[in-house]
């Protein structure tokens, strides 16, 4: 029995073994020349060890083949990880955190162009093992990030967001970039989302100079607009350890924000707020708008940079993947992304993760012919977590005896 999950998808439905054997009959070449371009494993390994046991793996088989690794990131944590392994320089910076001590943040630079990742510098990951912080939580720290990269000469900045452990609308990166949120009493507002409730003006006009010479862009895997029953609070608060009440506090603390900036900024502050990505990463797409960002999906964007088109165009196999292929997936996540950037090519694609939540058809029609998950060899999931990289390069043999032999 054929190994993995076929999909099913093209003008044949062929499998990868009928493939293979079709492509024998007519005296042609068998494939071998794979583009990996995967993204994390979250919780298990990073994009780059994904990568490696994925070649790893195919080599047990295929010693002989060539392989190149791109790994990916869709705007989210591991952004910086892709652009360094994809030959971007990493620049670290000691910033903010989300509640404000000081940590080491890093981005990455080539040439005028740098990688930002707000995760990076306001992240869940920066807040201790079993501590939130929705109503306090600051992207202070992703702001002065942002300046870094103005200070090393970036001319286009591309920011992505995910991760966060914030939902400030982006007030606390704006502070960072200049511009002023005072109370009734002219004080500064508290930090995090919760603070903007006592927010009375706001001055942006002490906003960073160079923001207007650079391009900026928000890149973001979710379209979600500020507030509201799809907005930031609602959907990702509980994520962020924020209660019913918390949500609803925060939700109405974001309009209020909204409101107040269009004083000073007019009715683009209420056009921003409804606009999709305004809700990304807890608002901060929202603050990315006001100073100018221009929305994209986020793994659009990052292939773009990470330079995906001419290694897709060197590639006859590509293999993608993620944690878990599930319905999130199909809605702007790096194998998503990646799958329909290869079908676009006419390449063949094909998919591992650790556990697999969607069917047959909906993979076939995002252009993905067959999935490789861990939980195939391992149903246990706690092992598949602890064990992903021996699992992954025995997932990965499978698709080398599947497709390039």
């Amino acid at each position: 029995m054929t190994a993995g999950v076929s999909c099913g998808y093209g003008r044949s439905g062929a499998t990868g073994l009928d493939v293979r054997e079709a492509r024998r009959a007519r005296g042609t070449q068998v494939t071998q020349r794979v583009l990996i371009a995967a993204d994390k494993f979250k919780g298990s390994l990073t994009a780059v060890q994904v990568a490696e046991r994925v070649m790893a793996g195919l080599r047990q088989v295929v010693p002989d083949v060539e392989v190149e690794a791109l790994p990916v990131a869709d705007g989210g944590d591991g952004t910086v990880a892709a652009a360094v392994a994809a030959g971007f320089e990493r620049r670290e910076v000691r910033v903010a955190g989300p509640l404000g001590d000081e940590v080491t943040a890093a981005f990455a630079l080539r040439g005028d162009t740098a990688v930002v990742e707000m995760a990076e510098a306001s992240g869940l990951q920066r807040l201790p093992a079993g501590v939130f912080a929705p109503l306090t939580a600051s992207t202070y720290g992703s702001g002065e990030l942002l300046r870094a990269a103005l200070d090393a000469g970036a001319r286009t900045i591309v920011f992505g967001v995910g991760g966060s452990a914030t939902t400030d609308g982006g007030a606390g990166m704006l502070s960072a970039l200049g511009a002023r949120f005072l109370d009734a009493d002219g004080e500064p507002v508290a930090p995090g989302g919760g603070g903007l409730a006592a927010l009375d003006s706001a001055d942006l006009s002490g906003l960073d100079a160079r923001l207007d010479a650079v391009e900026l862009v928000l890149a973001s895997d979710v379209d979600n607009p500020l507030t509201g029953p799809t907005g930031a609070p609602a959907v990702y608060g509980p994520q962020k350890g924020a209660s019913p009440d918390d949500v609803a506090t925060l939700d109405a603390a974001l309009a209020h924000f909204a409101k107040v900036l269009e004083k000073s900024v007019g009715s683009q502050a209420a056009e921003h707020a409804a606009s999709p990505g305004a809700g990304a990463a807890g608002g901060i797409g929202y603050g990315a708008l006001l100073i100018g960002a221009r929305f994209r999906p986020g793994i659009e964007v990052m292939l773009d940079v990470l330079g995906f088109a001419p290694a897709l165009e060197r590639a006859d196999l590509v293999i993608t993947g993620e944690g878990s292929l599930d319905e999130q997936t199909l809605h702007g996540k790096a194998p998503a992304g990646v799958a329909a950037a290869a079908r676009a090519a006419d390449k063949e694609v094909v998919a591992v993760c650790g556990r697999l939540a969607l069917p047959p058809e909906a993979l076939g029609r995002a252009g993905i012919r067959r999935v490789y998950p861990l939980t195939e060899i391992e149903p246990d999931v706690a092992k598949c977590i602890a064990d992903a990289g021996p699992l992954l390069e025995r997932s990965a043999a499978r698709i080398a005896a599947d497709f390039l032999r």
